[in-house]
């Protein structure tokens, strides 16, 4: 370490670091505005001179090593006159429009003109008179806003190596392009958002200004609309590396069923990837489940976090995905958990709702297993009543119970034979129990469940299947693959219809369902269905079995206490996740409906933090599995990387796969699956860059400056 004095005051610093930088650590403000402490230093701006005792002349501070003993002042009417000189030279040939800048608020430059109080009045000022480049994904660049602080470039150049942007003249004008004007993507560029993320101004700047407090949360929105907030970005650097255990650790710090969820999650990540705005998502819940059917369990198979036995007892009535998910962190913390579950197997819907050729049953039963190693105790076949008797015997309870009763719309006909309810069907095709399916079978709804039914009865032997839904095709909520998947499969699919009765003959048994087709479908603002039907679009289709898969609801009885909302759900705090009863706690679908897997298993984390807390505990279930990683900060260019298609799983035949329950979707092949997480963007990277300070992140002991 080296001693310097700056305005009277010692620092110690590093030897060989720039003044500027020495001062800035020490919280000594030097005006600057192509400084960035990420990025090499050029002296572009020439605001940050400095006098240097025994000197003649100021120097730009950004260069000028620190040497022991050095005596420096950051403020005289020289170097006033210098740093004024070169920002109305900045102000000369940049816009006055800061009030409708899109940067307006976030402008380095903007604070750094009020600090000064310079502006361009003494000079002749100029416009560039450059086109605002809009044709590249998620980045604008407008070149009239450009300061030549060169930080983009050295961005791009040097922290990322992937030197796309570079210094080019027009005229008279400097201003920073792509090589022969490309665009990005034909520049090879990896839309990392460095450049925008050092940019100062306006110049290069991403096409939504996103507030302040949103930033990091949209964009990285992979990792902050995961429900679970696993860290896609990182698991999926691992598998490109080929470090399979890695990337599993990484999964399971969050999810206790990286299997299942690489199967049936509902990837709301891969819909929000901001890969989208270049070509298409990553292949994000393939590449989870590439990882986890690699995985051996080196980083966290009897690794994980165990805290010494509390004496607490905990009843999870419910062996779901969100129960499950609850036992287990629940237990991490020391707690004594039980698990009791109705059904002969745990795994809830996983395990009796979802079709096998979606969710291959010794897979679940195997994650089922590794939770269970952690010391649960499971109880199935056994019906939990009564929760208030229940909490007696328990020092805290856990509803978990989800929606396992299908819902029968109130419609003419309903009462007719070959009459099924969506749950009680799957159930019964999963036990390989009689299903009651005829030939020819019509399915009411239109989201995954009606389609699952839908391709279960064709593989049970029904020779004409149907799918009707009042939504319309753009509308329908089932995912678009189980849609084309079961078209594929000689499904027929019919939206925007409008259910009208069940057809029966003489003997009370379904003989077809009545539909009118529908011009409009909308919700009232108490979810009362508004339709507005086509005239003279009255229309039959003939079936011997009318299967219900409208929605699902809580089969727990009134009886059983606790206070109930919507379709028999449990009420339940929106924070703690505790009922009506004190010490009795909900979570899952039973609380705010049937949604996706993901949901409950999060809903499940959130349960266990306030059980925990409620228990004397600090409510923190978080664990580090997996190695801490080195993030890289070069990246290099990819030829051709914008235009990188999407890598699809393997899809068996519709020929091959319609007449059992074996897997459909085989996943990305070894071949293909480095390619697909090497189309990553790696968003997170950005957050790794320094934020820049500016003048009034500084306590102000540097002196005033003289305006």
């Amino acid at each position: 370490m080296i001693t310097i004095t700056i305005d009277g005051k010692q620092i110690q610093t590093e030897q060989g670091t720039s003044v500027l930088e020495a001062a800035l650590q020490n919280n000594i403000y030097i005006p600057h505005i192509c400084h960035h402490p990420d990025l090499k230093d050029i002296s572009a701006c020439k605001l940050c001179y400095v006098q240097v005792e025994g000197q003649d002349k100021p120097v730009t501070s950004c260069m000028l090593k620190a040497e022991d003993g050095m005596n420096i002042v950051t403020t005289n009417e020289e170097i006033q006159h210098l740093r004024n000189v070169a920002m109305e030279l900045i102000l000369a040939a940049h816009p006055e429009d800061c009030s409708t800048c899109p940067k307006y608020g976030n402008c380095e430059l903007q604070n750094l003109i009020q600090y000064m109080g310079v502006s361009a009045a003494r000079m002749r000022t100029r416009v560039k008179g450059f086109a605002c480049e809009s044709g590249n994904p998620l980045y604008e660049h407008d070149m009239n806003r450009c300061i030549l602080c060169g930080r983009c470039v050295r961005a791009c150049n040097d922290l990322r190596e992937v030197k796309v942007l570079q210094y080019k003249k027009k005229g008279m004008e400097t201003y920073i392009g792509t090589l022969h004007e490309k665009l990005l993507e034909d520049a090879n560029c990896r839309f990392c958002g460095a450049c925008a993320e050092v940019c100062p101004t306006g110049t290069i700047r991403d096409k939504i200004n996103y507030p302040a407090a949103e930033r990091k949360e949209k964009l990285v929105p992979c990792r902050s609309t995961c429900p679970a907030n696993t860290d896609v970005p990182r698991y999926i650097r691992f598998v490109k590396e080929g470090k399979y255990d890695e990337a599993a650790a990484v999964i399971r710090e969050k999810v206790p069923f990286p299997l299942a969820l690489g199967h049936v999650c509902s990837h709301v990540c891969e819909t929000e990837c901001r890969r989208c705005a270049v070509n298409e998502p990553i292949s994000i819940r393939n590449i989870k489940r590439y990882a986890a059917e690699k995985d051996t369990g080196k980083y966290w198979r009897n690794k994980g976090k165990q805290l010494p036995d509390t004496g607490k007892n905990i009843c999870v009535v419910g062996a779901g995905p969100a129960g499950l998910t609850a036992a287990y962190y629940l237990r991490k913390q020391g707690h004594s958990v039980t698990v009791k579950e109705a059904l002969p197997k745990a795994g809830g819907m996983l395990q009796y709702g979802i079709p096998s050729y979606r969710m291959p049953r010794e897979e679940l039963d195997q994650e089922i297993a590794y939770i269970l190693e952690s010391g649960i105790k499971l109880e199935t076949g056994v019906r939990v009543q009564n929760v208030t008797e229940l909490k007696a015997q328990y020092d805290a309870v856990l509803v978990a119970i989800g929606n396992h009763e299908g819902t029968l719309l109130p419609m003419e006909g309903n009462d007719a034979e070959g009459i099924l309810l969506n749950i009680d069907f799957l159930r019964n095709a999963s036990m390989g129990n009689e299903t009651g399916i005829g030939k020819r079978v019509i399915v009411l709804g239109g989201g995954n469940v009606a389609f699952d039914c839908a391709r279960t009865a064709k593989r049970l032997g029904a020779e004409e299947i149907h799918v009707d839904c009042l939504e319309a095709r753009d509308k329908m909520t089932a995912d678009e693959e189980e849609i084309e998947q079961a078209q594929e499969e000689g499904i027929q699919v019919h939206p925007a219809q409008s259910f009208e009765k069940i057809l029966k003959d003489s003997n009370n048994k379904v003989s077809g369902v009545a539909f009118s087709d529908i011009l409009s479908f909308t919700f009232d603002e108490n979810r009362k269905a508004i339709i507005e039907k086509a005239e003279d679009s009255y229309h039959e289709i003939q079936a011997d079995t009318v299967i219900f898969a409208v929605g699902q609801r809580c089969g727990l009885s009134p009886e059983a206490g606790m206070e109930r909302g919507r379709a028999n759900s449990i009420k339940a705090d929106e924070k703690t996740l505790e009922t009506d009863i004190h010490g009795v706690f909900a979570c899952g679908d039973v609380t705010y409906g049937t949604k996706s897997v993901i949901l409950a298993i999060a809903d499940g984390r959130k349960a266990a933090e306030s059980i925990d807390k409620y228990l004397g505990g600090d409510g923190d279930i978080s664990e580090v599995l997996a190695p801490v990683e080195e993030h890289p900060t070069a990246i290099g260019q990819v030829e051709g990387f914008g235009y990188e298609p999407r890598r699809n799983p393997q899809i068996l035949s519709a020929k091959e796969r319609k007449d059992n329950f074996d897997m459909v979707d085989r996943g990305i092949c070894d071949a293909d699956i480095c390619q697909e997480a090497s189309r990553c963007l790696q968003c997170d990277l950005r957050m790794d860059i320094t934020r820049s300070k500016i003048w009034s992140d500084y306590d102000g002991e540097e002196g005033e400056e003289t305006c």
